[in-house]
């Protein structure tokens, strides 16, 4: 494709271009030779331009480069998403519709051109939507409802039972944890894309939802009745305990745990790690375990490091305070920790 095709269908501003240069593929800044082009969306490699094979590089409005053609956008990533697809394709699936090793129950609806990929379950009752995707393995429990283009990547259980245990004593006395039926289902909205070994668990009762536009990375488990807003991001590793509200656009890098029955508001941020175990307000940003907000976190992790200095300079002003002769404060151990 030329350069000048490109830019027009990106809507980028060409500088320092030959409009009729031809671009086949897509690569890093650092990976990429002639005939391809790259991005920078991060300022912190804006060194890189000085280096590159690029044949051209999406770049922001404000960057400049004497030396790399440059492709001017207002949002170079988005723009890089766009490219891949012009330049690459989507992917191509190597069959349509129901695979004949997957497993779709007569009961089920599956909407046009979606495609479901061997050993997938779909259970009774189920309705799936148009142009989804369920890779292999992904499992679809009994009256869970998915919307159109819904991806679903391999090992994804949606609607399995939800943590829920009664403990009551038994006749000798003895704690016994009774299972309480999970009797809701689960409902995924259009757009939605889970990433491999993700678990939904179905509400106990009325519906567990991950609403649309949200995207979730590997090995995230929403518990029963939790319910996730629009456009969110969770990055992998994630766990929502159950009757957790999720506001939308919230964003929740890896590791994030939240316990149970919180409320997180609208566009919040929540840093890598963080445990979660209060409500959270609209557009806050927390990090931390338990999480915390940020400015607050910077200056508790400032300290934190300095324990051992500061441990040592108490102890040393408690002998002070004790005067010679005097035994020292219990537990003192000097450098010792």
């Amino acid at each position: 494709m030329r350069l000048s095709d490109l830019a027009s269908q990106l809507n980028a501003t060409l500088e320092n271009a030959s409009p009729d240069t031809d671009v086949s593929s897509v690569a890093t800044l650092e990976d990429a030779r002639a005939g391809q082009i790259s991005f920078l969306s991060n300022p912190k490699y804006v060194r890189q331009l000085e280096s590159t094979q690029a044949s051209a590089v999406l770049a922001g409005l404000n960057v400049k480069s004497q030396r790399v053609p440059l492709l001017k956008v207002k949002d170079p990533y988005y723009a890089f998403s766009q490219a891949i697809v012009l330049l690459h394709g989507h992917r191509k699936h190597p069959h349509a519709g129901v695979h004949p090793a997957a497993h779709v129950d007569e009961s089920a609806s599956v909407g046009e051109g979606t495609v479901i990929y061997p050993g997938a379950y779909v259970g009774v009752r189920v309705r799936i939507g148009r142009d989804c995707i369920l890779y292999p393995n992904v499992v679809i429990y009994e009256d869970c409802v998915l919307g159109d283009r819904v991806t679903l990547h391999a090992g994804c259980v949606v609607g399995n039972d939800g943590f829920g245990y009664a403990t009551h004593a038994g006749p000798d006395g003895v704690p016994v944890h009774h299972k309480i039926a999970q009797t809701g289902n689960v409902v995924i909205e259009d757009d939605v894309e889970l990433g491999a070994n993700c678990t939904i668990q179905r509400a106990t009762l009325g519906s567990t939802v991950i609403a649309r536009g949200t995207k979730f990375g590997d090995g995230v488990t929403i518990g029963h009745g939790s319910k996730v807003g629009a456009h969110c991001l969770f990055v992998a590793q994630i766990g929502l305990a159950g009757s957790v509200t999720v506001g939308h656009h919230v964003v929740m890098a890896g590791q994030v745990g939240v316990a149970g029955h919180l409320k997180i508001g609208d566009a919040v941020n929540i840093g890598a790690q963080s445990g979660v175990m209060d409500d959270i307000d609209p557009k806050s940003t927390v990090v931390g375990s338990p999480a915390m907000p940020v400015i607050h976190a910077r200056r508790v992790y400032s300290l934190f490091t300095q324990l051992p200095d500061l441990e040592k300079r108490i102890k040393e002003l408690e002998r002070k305070l004790a005067g010679p002769g005097e035994p020292s404060p219990p537990g003192d151990r000097g450098d010792v920790i």
